[in-house]
């Protein structure tokens, strides 16, 4: 008997070297072994708990999957395509380790439900590591805006000049973002710290199992509720992969940003040679890459989470094996998103605004004309006569090669009917900025800082109770 027929005994033929090949899917679902580990130990002490297998056999089962995670953290492990997949390369080298006991461990339990456990345990783990790196990089932006608190620059609408902002104002803008992200992936981690061991392959299994004890072995806030929901549901996964593909998309413009940002149009920032590279040819190039090769990522990271989306879209209950397939568009988006928020945050954490050429921005495209049409309404004029005033005035500057500023007197009071005294200062963008006192609005910024740092730390703060909540040390590493 080949060691296939020791999980498939109802087939004659060997398999075709080519359908062993598609069918395998250890090359990458490897990844998920110290999971796959952890699993089997808890599920060994649930059956041996209920009886179904004595405690030498549980004694064993640890003893020797604990070796093989040994041997696979160390890099010695013997990876084999015809055993398929994970699930069975560990069982497999358990049985050449302790013999006919490994056999007992798949009591009461399926594949199905065994990949659905290590897929949630990963997942749960990358979404923690996920949060950590956005906070890190909230950080590092939180930094570059308390630098840039006291710069005006000027905010855009549609890539043109439009109001005077401050230059903390503008990166905090990303922090919000990036929080939101975080809040989206706790939110998604709810629902995937469910565990699924105990479906079965499908519609459970007659013995009498604990699944609550394998639950709060593993660290999971509960157990799934219909069995064949739990061996097929892959929205979590979704769930994760359309939080990274958006957190990927704000990562994208803030990119975009420092791309138009580091150019000479621009100049509004300085990012480390470090992060950047020259060229082949021209000796004067410092490209901004990274942001650049961030930007690009994004279709990847879209790509990813169609593909699942894809997979998942016609597939009847229960398990299919289409579902393979929900595993290199899960692990690529993971990886990429995090590598994408770790160089990011390095490169942020060393970026440095340029005061001189923010200020400069400032004397071009009329950027207080809505402070001009706000000094009219406030002096009893309807808004929409203000504004055409002030594009009245704005057209004058256009035609005669002037900014608002340098409007005389006599000017200023013949398009606009008040004294210049009292229209000038309108025209000030350090006035504009400093007027805007609202919560969310830039002259707020130092506070909003401060309002920022205060929710950096509570998010901190609940990722680290979750990292302790799912630790998995306690199961791979014997107490001694």
């Amino acid at each position: 008997m080949t060691e296939k027929k020791l999980w498939g005994g109802r087939f004659t033929e060997s398999t075709d070297a080519l359908v062993e090949e598609l069918n395998a899917s250890i090359g990458f679902d490897k990844k998920l072994y110290r999971q796959d580990i952890a699993g089997s130990i808890a599920h060994a002490r649930m059956l041996s708990s209920c009886g179904l297998i004595s405690n030498d056999d549980l004694g064993a089962i640890e003893k020797g999957l604990r070796e093989v995670a040994q041997e696979m953290d160390g890099g010695a492990f013997e990876w084999r395509i015809d055993r398929e997949d994970i699930h069975m390369n560990v069982e497999a080298a358990l049985r050449e380790k302790i013999g006919a006991a490994a056999g007992r461990l798949h009591t009461a339990r399926s594949r199905n439900d065994q990949v659905a456990l290590d897929i949630r345990l990963w997942l749960r783990q990358r979404t923690l590591e996920t949060v950590d790196a956005i906070a890190d990089l909230q950080e590092a932006l939180i930094g570059l805006a308390e630098r840039g608190k006291d710069f005006l620059m000027p905010g855009y609408t549609h890539l043109q000049r439009a109001q005077p902002v401050n230059a903390g104002h503008h990166m905090l803008a990303y922090v919000e973002m990036l929080e939101r992200d975080a809040q989206r992936l706790l939110d998604g981690f709810t629902r995937t710290n469910i565990c699924p061991l105990g479906s079965g392959a499908l519609a459970g299994t007659p013995f009498p199992i604990d699944r609550e004890q394998v639950a709060r072995t593993l660290g999971f806030d509960g157990i799934t509720h219909n069995s064949m929901d739990g061996v097929s549901d892959r929205d979590f996964a979704v769930e994760f992969l359309a939080t990274a593909a958006l957190c990927q998309v704000h990562l994208s413009r803030l990119s975009e940003e420092l791309v138009l940002w580091t150019s000479q149009e621009f100049g509004f920032i300085v990012l480390p040679d470090s992060f950047c590279t020259g060229s082949s040819i021209m000796p004067q190039k410092k490209n901004p890459d990274i942001p650049e090769l961030v930007r690009g990522k994004t279709g990847r990271m879209v790509g990813d989470l169609v593909a699942l989306l894809t997979v998942m879209k016609g597939l009847p209950l229960a398990y299919n094996k289409d579902m393979q397939e929900d595993k290199e568009p899960l692990f690529d988006g993971a990886e990429t998103l995090l590598r994408c928020l770790e160089v990011t945050s390095r490169m942020m954490t060393k970026a440095e605004w340029k005061p001189d050429q923010l200020r400069g921005a400032l004397n071009g495209g009329y950027l207080t004309a809505t402070d001009l049409a706000d000094f009219l309404v406030e002096n009893g004029m309807p808004f929409r006569d203000a504004h055409e005033v002030s594009g009245t005035v704005v057209a004058f500057c256009v035609e005669h090669g002037k900014e608002l500023d340098e409007l005389t007197d006599d000017e200023l009071e013949r398009l606009t009917g008040y004294p210049a005294t009292d229209v000038r200062p309108s025209l000030d963008p350090v006035r504009s900025v400093a007027r805007r006192t609202q919560h969310g609005a830039p002259a707020q910024v130092h506070s909003a800082i401060d309002s920022a740092r205060k929710r950096l730390t509570v998010l901190r703060a609940a990722t680290v109770e979750k990292h302790n909540q799912i630790d998995l040390s306690h199961l791979l590493i014997p107490a001694e």
